[in-house]
């Protein structure tokens, strides 16, 4: 599902008054909530080449577990494979305990053939990596712990 029809669906999401809204079209599936509903907690967006959900919509699902989590959470803004590194084999963009700042590279989501860089939004340290590498990852997922 591309980006801007995305954006329509959270704007209409926004604008109504549904709830909560889930589309699944082939293997893909999305589910957009209004904030302050349901006990999921907000998506944090950080900066990439595409447009993103606006920060009131909360978007995706979470696993079990994730509202455990200490520190600042870094979640993914779209449906693709999660990579660690830029090519296979080269030293990954971040490792747990190093230290990164607003704008660094985190890691690469790939969705529909297009390498989006995922940037930290959010100066610390690596405390907890959540996904392995060349795993999918949904909107909304929990893909690094700073702290």
């Amino acid at each position: 599902m591309d980006l801007r029809k995305l954006k329509k669906l959270i704007d209409l999401v926004e604008r109504s008054s549904i709830v909560e809204l889930e589309i699944t079209e082939g293997e893909e599936k999305v589910r957009i909530s209004k904030s302050g509903t349901g006990t999921q907690g907000h998506i944090a967006v950080p900066p990439f080449v595409a447009s993103t959900a606006p920060a009131s919509a909360t978007i995706g699902t979470t696993k079990a577990g994730e509202g455990s989590l200490k520190g600042h959470i870094v979640k993914s803004p779209m449906v693709g494979t999660f990579y660690r590194a830029s090519v296979p084999g080269s030293d990954p963009f971040v490792d747990v305990g190093q230290t990164v700042k607003v704008g660094d590279i985190l890691c690469i989501i790939e969705a529909m053939k297009l390498l989006n860089e995922i940037e930290s939004d959010k100066d610390g340290t690596i405390k907890e990596i959540l996904i392995e590498n060349g795993q999918p990852v949904e909107y909304g997922e929990s893909l690094f712990v700073i702290e």
